[in-house]
């Protein structure tokens, strides 16, 4: 099966066209800048070199019309006829309670979206403007939706509530949801298959690592806690958030600074995690940078968030009751070895014996371990448009 994958920002749009029989990638680029007159598409089909077109794309049903036209392209397309497009299938941010797998996309399905608009304000708007364009342009070809947060949505009530009145959870649906489930369902499942070992067996704490970033615990197949939590504001420190904090803390901060709370907000989000201890970056190999000339604020955030991310895997494995491989994906978990390394320090009583020389030299998937480590530790490259192509090829040939 073909199928187009979308992943809607508010001004982009990120695309795949796999062939999910061959797993294979077909062409993959992003439209940026949506709204502007100078909006920029970049493809790259998997045969040829890369294109950059300049355009104006008002609004997202023109960046998909784009995105169509230049998989036709007869000089940088891979098909000759939009029917050659079997299916749809969209990244969706936040499923809320209400999904707790991909779904087929149905008008149902379309106003529960809308419902769950106020659990995530700033993502699902887009994706649902994504899925009315495709919906628009691609009338017949089925369109499929995948959540970020479905992986999670079975972890146990201990997990996902919290120290709240219950009321509130009941009423407002207060709760973790935690995020990036498909890159997490992803790289445990190709963990288990390295090891050679049923998913179903074993306990696999997963570190997705990028400008966001969250942990999780897999167990048996499951995800039975994560990082993230009501918001992706939870968890790690990351690239511009500021991840776990008390929450007395902002309440203080907005009473001195006389802060609204909008800008409360932008200073969590946007100001915060690695570029607010380190005022220096956001970019961790920026900051492995600043460290080596000696600055001693980026030292400080590269240390708070090593030391983070070893709290969570010693925590999950608690958890869980054991741990038998820890995984590292995402930009900074598949490319920082230092990073890598940090996490992985001292952490012989877990029973990881961690290789430096394969640390140093990671290629694709690869083991990071010694051979007679009791505890695997993997470098895994996610593939979480993959993921999503299966999902919609598996729905789509169910219905």
């Amino acid at each position: 099966m073909k199928v187009l994958v979308l992943n809607c920002g508010s001004s982009s749009i990120k695309y795949q066209f796999i062939d999910t029989k061959l797993s294979i990638t077909l062409a993959k680029g992003m439209v940026e800048r949506i709204g502007m007159s100078s909006a920029v598409l970049t493809h790259q089909p998997h045969d040829r070199e890369k294109i950059r077109i300049v355009g104006e794309i008002l609004d997202h049903t023109i960046a998909i019309e784009y995105v169509i036209a230049v998989l036709l392209s007869k000089n940088h397309g891979v098909i000759k006829d939009k029917n050659e497009i079997d299916a749809v299938g969209h990244r969706v941010v936040h499923g809320g309670e209400t999904f707790s797998g991909s779904v087929l996309i149905t008008d149902e399905v379309m106003k529960a979206l809308k419902d769950n608009i106020e659990l995530a304000p700033l993502h699902n708007p887009p994706n649902i403007k994504g899925i009315q364009a495709a919906k628009e342009l691609l009338k017949d070809i089925p369109q499929v939706g995948v959540f970020d947060t479905s992986f999670h949505i079975g972890m146990p009530p201990h997990a996902y509530l919290y120290g709240i009145p219950y009321e509130l959870y009941k009423k407002y649906k207060i709760r973790r949801y935690g995020f990036h489930g498909t890159s997490h369902r992803y790289v445990s499942q190709r963990a288990a298959i390295l090891m050679n070992k049923p998913f179903e067996q074993l306990k696999i704490v997963t570190a997705h690592l990028g400008n966001g970033c969250s942990m999780a615990a897999v167990c048996n197949g499951k995800s039975v806690d994560t990082t993230m939590g009501f918001t992706p504001l939870e968890g790690l420190l990351m690239g511009t958030r500021s991840g776990d904090m008390d929450p007395s803390v902002i309440l203080y901060i907005m009473a001195k600074e006389g802060l609204s709370l909008s800008e409360a907000n932008t200073l969590l989000n946007k100001h915060s995690g690695l570029i607010g201890i380190s005022g220096e970056s956001s970019d961790m190999r920026e900051i492995e940078e600043a460290v080596a000339e000696g600055n001693k604020k980026a030292k400080m955030a590269f240390d708070v968030f090593t030391y983070r991310v070893k709290k969570y895997v010693g925590a999950y494995a608690a958890a869980m009751g054991g741990i038998d491989a820890l995984v590292f994906t995402g930009g900074i978990g598949e490319n920082s070895s230092l990073v890598r390394k940090n996490v992985c320090s001292n952490m012989e009583f877990l029973g990881i014996d961690f290789d430096d020389e394969l640390n140093n030299n990671v290629k694709g998937e690869c083991s990071i371990t010694k051979p007679d480590s009791k505890v695997k530790v993997f470098r895994i490259p996610t593939n979480e448009e993959l993921v999503i192509a299966l999902d919609t090829e598996k729905i789509v040939s169910n219905n």
